[in-house]
């Protein structure tokens, strides 16, 4: 059991210490500053340290040497501490009780908080690769997690859809007692209400047409394992009542059997609904809800915690790497804008997009402008390439040849150009004779586009900025 631990040199101080925990039911130890040192070395089951001594040197060297432990400090009047973050408040002497009690609760969520705390750090990390995140409505997740799953209590997990419920049901099974044995999951919203009884509970040979045999349900399935009931506002009235009768009496019979078979599942339960409106309108199961809700843990909408999103973004694409060999990596504006969406699917929605991402553009980088128009919420840099000369007239040609080899029954590329596709015997001067070309093509583009410069390079097939810079270079202006 914890123990609270009274480090002083002052004899009436350290009994009326003793006196006011003794009170409140701690269990305690008195020790001087020597023995306390060996104690705080030795002892992992210390939830608390007062101490009391007037030699602040002294205190501070003990409070700064051993920073797993949290410290509560009598000071006098004239006395000033160091600002260590393990000396978690200063008391006044005499100690009342309403102060020692709100300074034991810091130190309990010093310990709690710490983030060496917990045992098998390792495994629960595994274990929690899908609720990935920093944010304290993720970490009050899997605070609750931690807290329930040893226990056989029924939970109720609530959240929206593709917030990951069935993700927080899988993890209060494999860090249960129950681990080695089956996690069946049932979607109550799915199987039609005349068959979702026979699908719990099983049926008999001959129960009703088509039963050509006996078949088990999940009850039986899930022996020794647990339940998920997802979606279980959407259960009909009817086998809501069946469902309460098991969790009573903890049996239940096949259709069309009369005996009795005893339950031995975990029941954990989701919804997307509203439970206790459902309620109000007839349409759940006042008693049923008492019995799911022993523990409620609501799983939080992605909008609700968007500084998880980078890592969540890491989380899926490193899975997809592993499947596909195939990544994909986000500029910072991306993050950025994505962290700004409403995220109305929540997770499943930034799978779902990640997936589309890497199709799209696999092994490279997405800046704003690659993300899909609704997700696009900041302005992205936008960059065209301004190409070579040389480059921009080397492909013209190779498109005017590409063409002409493609269709030998179209009249040739020169031909359409308006040239008689026949070399002069004298030769020409391949590059002005381009330039010229170029000059009249342009020209005609902007005159039949009356001199709307975005689209005559859409006509000609160029960029903007490119038209722009050829008719700056060429002297082409509408006058």
């Amino acid at each position: 059991m914890s123990k609270i631990l009274i480090i002083s040199e002052d004899e009436s101080r350290k009994i009326n210490m003793e006196t006011i925990l003794s009170f409140v039911g701690e269990v305690y130890e008195s020790l001087s500053i020597e023995s306390a040192k060996s104690a705080l070395n030795g002892q992992s089951d210390i939830k608390a340290a007062i101490l009391d001594t007037e030699n602040v040197e002294v205190a501070n060297e003990l409070i700064n040497s051993y920073p797993h432990h949290p410290f509560i400090a009598i000071s006098q009047e004239t006395q000033t501490f160091s600002e260590s973050g393990n000396l978690v408040g200063q008391m006044q002497a005499p100690v009342t009780y309403p102060v020692l009690t709100q300074f034991l609760h810091r130190c309990q969520e010093y310990l709690r908080q710490k983030p060496t705390s917990a045992p098998g750090f390792n495994t629960k990390t595994r274990l929690f690769r899908s609720l990935v995140g920093k944010s304290a409505e993720i970490q009050q997740v899997r605070q609750m997690i931690e807290k329930v799953s040893p226990t056989e209590a029924n939970v109720l997990v609530l959240g929206e859809s593709g917030t990951g419920k069935e993700v927080v049901a899988r993890n209060i099974h494999f860090m249960s007692k129950r681990k080695d044995g089956p996690f069946i999951p049932v979607n109550c919203g799915a199987i039609p209400g005349e068959l979702l009884e026979s699908e719990l509970f099983g049926h008999e040979k001959g129960a009703f047409t088509g039963a050509i045999s006996m078949r088990k349900g999940r009850f039986e399935l899930a022996k020794g394992g647990t339940l998920f009931l997802d979606e279980i506002g959407d259960m009909p009235l009817q086998m809501q009542v069946k469902l309460l009768r098991v969790l009573q009496e903890r049996l239940f019979e096949r259709v069309g059997g009369s005996s009795s078979i005893q339950s031995d599942v975990r029941i954990v339960a989701a919804t997307h609904r509203n439970l206790e409106s459902m309620i109000e309108t007839g349409k759940f199961r006042e008693d049923l809800f008492y019995r799911l809700n022993v523990f409620p843990i609501d799983s939080p909408a992605l909008r609700e915690r968007k500084e998880d999103i980078p890592l969540l973004l890491q989380e899926l694409v490193s899975r997809m790497e592993n499947e596909s060999e195939v990544s994909v990596k986000f500029t910072e504006k991306a993050l950025k804008s994505l962290m700004e969406h409403k995220w109305a699917g929540n997770v499943r929605e930034l799978s779902n997009l990640v997936e589309r991402l890497i199709i799209l553009y696999p092994n490279q980088v997405v800046d704003v402008q690659d993300l899909p128009a609704k997700y696009q919420h900041l302005d992205g840099d936008t960059y065209e390439p301004d190409y070579p000369e040389e480059l921009l007239e080397r492909e013209a040609l190779n498109a005017l040849f590409r063409d002409n080899d493609d269709d030998e029954e179209e009249e040739s590329a020169p031909e359409q150009l308006g040239l008689n596709g026949s070399l002069p015997p004298e030769g020409v001067n391949l590059k002005e004779y381009l330039s010229d070309l170029e000059v009249s093509l342009i020209t005609q583009a902007l005159e039949q586009q009356e001199w709307v410069v975005a689209r005559a390079a859409e006509q000609i097939g160029m960029r903007r900025t490119t038209l722009v810079e050829k008719m700056r270079k060429y002297n082409i202006s509408k006058e």
